[in-house]
């Protein structure tokens, strides 16, 4: 009898527009370790020519490829996935060369994330200039969109405060649970969801031992996404008080989700209810009765773990939501999508625990 040699997987060859700001290194550090995954491609417009390992020590040998610039043609034919990890608008001008060559864009940004392309025009103040491509673009949430991402050349990944106020929100829409017009959401966020841009507002001394709402009163460019994908969970369109934070920590987002109650509900009948709708979920955690979750619990892991509480005294429903921004927030979650548009399991690279303390 003899043995044949083990045949060498076939990779998905990746590259990364933007690989140096939180969200692309995050990614670049993920992606290094997949096991059916080649990086060929990445771009930096700070940072050209200089290796990644010299920009992030905490990469080193890891990442021995050398930032080149944004030419997204070369980028895509030396790839069969780009991830496009940039500023919004950026992306609208990319997906039309890397989808002409054949190519799928996995977009970090908002550019195809809203559905109505007036909407986002009125948000991001930003004219969309592909609205042909809108109309096949994927929302990246593969817990509500998994068999079209699976078919998809343009997936456009979910925000961080998105990810977290969705996931916590969804079942109770879809079991028509709450009246959809008292829905609230409280959302906290550590200081790397502003990005690596230097600006006055994420100093140290400006966040340290500080902790501050902005962009309040509806005017936060996260809400109509998270309208947009509530709604359509809902069957009816409606608006949503959200409120943003940023709290002294690093990484992570805490949604508290706030909800009147149609009748009456227990709080074992509600963790049921969850646990029922999460339960093929392989990064959705749903905690006991009594016990909610936190952001260390989730730290650099692509996990989103959900907690619940029922104030029987006002008849409404609590929700709590917790994800890692970078991770299930971001590029965890743009992995995830990568798996399912290449025919990988889709845990591969991130079936692994929180980083604790």
């Amino acid at each position: 009898m003899t043995w044949s040699e083990p045949k060498e997987m076939v990779k998905v060859k990746v590259g990364i527009i933007g690989v140096t700001g939180y969200a692309g290194q995050e990614l670049y550090r993920i992606l290094c370790r997949h096991p059916g995954v080649q990086i060929t491609a990445v771009t930096s417009e700070s940072y050209q020519g200089r290796t990644l390992g010299e920009v992030y020590p905490s990469l080193g040998r890891h990442a021995p490829m050398v930032c080149g610039d944004l030419d997204a043609a070369a980028v895509a034919d030396a790839c069969d996935v780009v991830f496009a990890a940039l500023p919004h608008g950026m992306a609208l001008e990319i997906a039309p060369v890397v989808l002409g060559r054949g190519k799928k864009l996995i977009d970090f940004g908002a550019d195809f994330r809203l559905r109505d392309p007036g909407v986002y025009e009125e948000w991001y103040k930003h004219a969309h200039s592909a609205q042909d491509l809108l109309r096949e673009a994927v929302y990246g949430l593969p817990e509500v969109y998994r068999e079209s991402i699976r078919g998809a050349r343009l997936v456009a990944n979910p925000g961080c405060y998105p990810t977290a106020s969705i996931l916590g929100a969804l079942p109770l829409l879809k079991n028509r649970l709450v009246r959809t017009g008292s829905l609230i959401i409280d959302a906290k966020s550590g200081v790397s969801g502003a990005g690596r841009g230097v600006s006055l507002g994420v100093h140290f001394s400006e966040v340290n031992e500080n902790f501050k709402a902005y962009n309040i009163g509806g005017v936060h460019r996260h809400t109509p996404e998270i309208e947009q994908e509530l709604s359509l969970a809902a069957g009816a369109p409606f608006r949503v008080s959200f409120t943003p934070h940023l709290v002294p920590m690093i990484r992570g987002i805490l949604a508290t989700v706030y909800g009147d109650l149609k009748a009456p509900l227990a709080l074992d009948e509600a963790v049921g209810m969850y646990r029922e709708f999460y339960r093929n979920e392989p990064f959705v955690e749903i905690c006991p009765p009594g016990v909610l979750p936190e952001t260390k619990q989730v730290a650099a892991s692509n996990y989103c773990r959900i907690g619940l509480s029922v104030d029987c005294r006002t008849n409404r429903v609590l929700v709590v939501s917790v994800i890692d921004n970078l991770g299930k927030g971001a590029a965890g979650q743009a992995i995830q999508n990568l798996n399912l548009i290449a025919g990988l399991p889709e845990t591969a690279a991130l079936d692994h625990p929180a980083v604790y303390p």
